[in-house]
């Protein structure tokens, strides 16, 4: 074989595995989409009912000791975002969010002090990523010497949850970070999108309002 033809053959096997690729990136690509469109639908539904009903929220705390009052979910908005991939328009993410407030009145201003660094980056934590308004004063102790005594941190008794979808399109999977389901924190999990199905997420829907096995 002349060299010429070496070379045409070497370019013929690239382009075949180039289309290979492809083919299984448009079919992977398709079943993610599929998989979002189900998604989407159900949390519009979701929202739609859980507005109505305002069920009861999840039991908070910022130091582990001091609850908050009863709280309540409320205000349910679903948003959805696309963007460009490989010349096709995909879903880019879906989000679902919702207010949590006092199931009696309005909010209220609580208050913890905590005086070991430990109970202190619990406090921030749990403060930074529950999205929940608040101030820091530190105490200080100006007979010795302005010694910190404690940090007392002044918060309202509000704040939001929400769930995001975030499809990578490439792996077929979807990506789910939920925000204040269960407590002050963030939980993230990745699914394959052919688990993606009514069974999921009904456990999904449940794991909004209650702790459960999702995650």
């Amino acid at each position: 074989m002349s060299f010429l033809n070496q070379l045409k053959s070497q370019a013929k096997a690239l382009e075949q595995q180039q289309s290979a690729r492809d083919q299984h990136l448009g079919a992977v690509t398709a079943q993610t989409e599929e998989a979002c469109g189900l998604l989407l639908h159900y949390l519009q539904d979701l929202a739609r009912s859980l507005s109505v009903i305002q069920p009861p929220g999840p039991a908070l705390t910022v130091d582990g000791k001091t609850p908050w009052p009863a709280m309540k979910l409320a205000d349910f908005r679903v948003d959805a975002r696309r963007k460009m991939l490989r010349d096709r328009e995909v879903v880019d993410y879906i989000a679902m969010g919702w207010r949590i407030v006092p199931q009696v009145g309005e909010a209220v201003t609580g208050a913890v002090s905590v005086n070991f660094p430990t109970d202190m980056r619990k406090v921030e934590d749990r403060l930074a990523l529950g999205m929940v308004r608040h101030e820091r004063q530190e105490v200080r102790d100006a007979a010795r010497n302005n010694v910190l005594q404690e940090v007392r941190y002044e918060y309202f008794t509000d704040t939001r949850g929400s769930v995001t979808a975030t499809p990578h399109h490439d792996q077929g999977q979807i990506h789910f970070r939920l925000l204040n389901t269960e407590a002050l924190e963030v939980a993230q999990v990745t699914i394959p999108v052919e688990r993606i199905g009514h069974d999921l997420l009904d456990e999904l829907a449940k794991r909004v309002l209650e702790p459960n096995l999702f995650l």
